[in-house]
């Protein structure tokens, strides 16, 4: 048991320090250097060098007591940091899927449901041309002919683009997370938000492996755009500091997009490939493939019963 907490303390630290600490320790330093360089001269190296060789030549500086508490002011501002992070990740999380936004506050909501509105009438044009290549691929099939399917694969990542299926929130990656449970309810009528708290209880260690890395993935993700609105009021006092925080939310963004489509795409696998599995555990016999029919059936048994009449 000793070993076992040792080596847990051991990974909490690591985490600790890489999430946390590390971050906010370079964050506390752009600080530092946007607050001495100033907005007249953002490059001036000499004038930083300059502060930190006159902070460290203090007669203050030259104290153990006076090292211990710098250590621990920077440790504990650098955590503070890391922790703001984390949670503005959360919110930016909470804007990048937008699974409910339609409780949003009211200006909120509307911009949202712009967006979506926007979204779907740039799907559905997209849409429509990939039907179009499709049959006229087809009608060449039946006359022995082989049509160029450039245009069709265009017209296809087009409308991925914009979303893998009809538009149903604000944001590319909401609506990649959302077409795991549109296409899992359109092959097996199954609900991914019913059915998959059961199906992770007997998931195999591997596919949970997986998944719990794919859903930090994305996690990391959005706090690393959280740190960029971090940085950006910075620039009121070093201008440079603008810049860092535009690469970080375009970094963010794309790892957003990239986290989310593999989450999206492990939650569907998984879906497919152990959904089956609880029958058993259910008391049911499916034989067979999971058809429409049984996947019917196993949403039926998995669905909470309604609450009585009051």
């Amino acid at each position: 048991m000793g070993s076992l907490l040792g080596e847990l303390g051991k990974k909490l630290a690591e985490r600790w320090l890489t999430l946390l600490v590390l971050p906010g320790a370079l964050y506390l330093a752009v600080a530092v250097a946007a607050r001495t360089l100033g907005q007249d001269s953002p490059f001036a190296v000499g004038r930083l060098t300059g502060r930190i060789s006159a902070w460290a030549g203090a007669p203050a500086a030259h104290r153990a007591g006076a090292h211990v508490v710098v250590l621990a002011a920077v440790l504990v501002g650098a955590a503070a940091a890391g922790v703001v992070s984390q949670a503005l990740g959360a919110c930016v999380e909470r804007i990048h899927l937008a699974a409910d936004w339609p409780s949003w506050p009211a200006p909120a909501r509307a911009v949202a449901y712009r967006m979506t509105l926007r979204r779907r009438r740039r799907w559905r044009a997209a849409a429509e041309t990939w039907h179009r290549h499709r049959d006229e691929a087809a009608l060449a099939r039946t006359r022995g002919e082989h049509a160029d399917p450039a245009g069709r694969f265009a017209a296809g990542a087009a409308m991925v683009r914009i979303s893998p299926e009809h538009p149903d929130r604000p944001t590319w990656s909401g609506d990649r997370i959302h077409a795991a449970s549109v296409r899992v309810e359109r092959d097996h009528r199954l609900d991914l938000a019913a059915l998959w708290p059961h199906l992770w209880l007997i998931l195999p260690d591997t596919a949970r492996g997986e998944v719990t890395s794919a859903r930090q993935a994305l996690t990391r993700a959005t706090t690393l755009s959280a740190w960029a609105l971090l940085y950006l009021p910075l620039a009121l006092w070093w201008w440079p500091a603008a810049g860092v925080a535009v690469v970080l939310a375009l970094t963010g963004r794309h790892r957003t997009r990239a986290a989310a489509d593999t989450y999206a795409t492990l939650l569907e696998a998984a879906t497919r490939l152990h959904a089956r599995d609880l029958a058993g555990p259910l008391g049911m016999d499916l034989p067979g493939p999971l058809t429409p029919e049984a996947g019917g059936a196993l949403g039926l048994r998995l669905a909470p019963s309604p609450p009585p009449r009051p």
